[in-house]
């Protein structure tokens, strides 16, 4: 660890990574770097911890019928996950985020760079679709970049705003475990999710 609150790899360029400089410790963690005895809600290419109050969903691609993203509700905040494969060596968030920024732009939102509890992240006001004129809705959008792996995250409602909300999502967002495996597989797919086995969660269309 550095005494850096976070790393960045390689300098300014497009291509580092970014991460908590306590990553490992602290999480998101990978694989290796779990306690193995710990129990854990399996979902394929992330593993949860089972908290008090919290409320999984998978969202699920109407074509392909495959699971594209979990999202996580607790006390009035919603978190949606999607791990991605990555190269060993450089990371995905710094070229994605500024994907987010003109994407945004392009639908009229706006967007703001700041530092979070994870480096750089993205706080949003997207403009609401067949809602009142001038509608919007405030998103975060965080960030890390592990080895081998990207996990990003979108955080609605209490928690995107900040205080004690964004405090405790951060903290699910930091449990959250990322399996890539061992299969190769280029940088951006997405890391295959799946539906625990016997369980009773709630899905939805992406």
């Amino acid at each position: 660890m550095t005494d850096e609150a976070f790393i960045v790899e390689d300098g300014d360029s497009a291509d580092a990574k970014s991460a908590p400089a306590d990553r490992a410790e602290n999480g998101p963690l990978d694989e290796s770097e779990a306690n193995a005895v710990r129990p854990y809600v399996d979902l394929g290419g992330v593993k949860l911890v089972p908290r008090e109050g919290l409320q999984l969903r998978l969202e699920i691609e109407e074509g392909s019928k495959r699971v594209v993203a979990v999202s996580l509700d607790i006390a009035g905040s919603t978190l949606q996950v999607q791990p991605f494969a990555a190269p060993r060596s450089s990371g995905l968030w710094h070229e994605i985020r500024a994907q987010i920024v003109e994407q945004i732009r392009s639908q009229g939102g706006e967007t703001q760079e700041r530092e979070g509890a994870f480096g750089p992240e993205l706080l949003a006001r997207i403009p609401v679709t067949g809602g009142a004129p001038g509608a919007t809705r405030v998103a975060r959008f965080i960030g890390v970049d592990g080895p081998r792996w990207f996990l990003r995250g979108v955080v609605a409602g209490e928690g995107a705003v900040g205080g004690a909300a964004a405090a405790a999502i951060d903290d699910v967002f930091r449990s959250i475990v990322v399996v890539r495996g061992s299969t190769p597989m280029p940088p951006r797919d997405l890391i295959p999710l799946q539906v625990p086995a016997g369980a009773q969660i709630a899905t939805g269309t992406a």
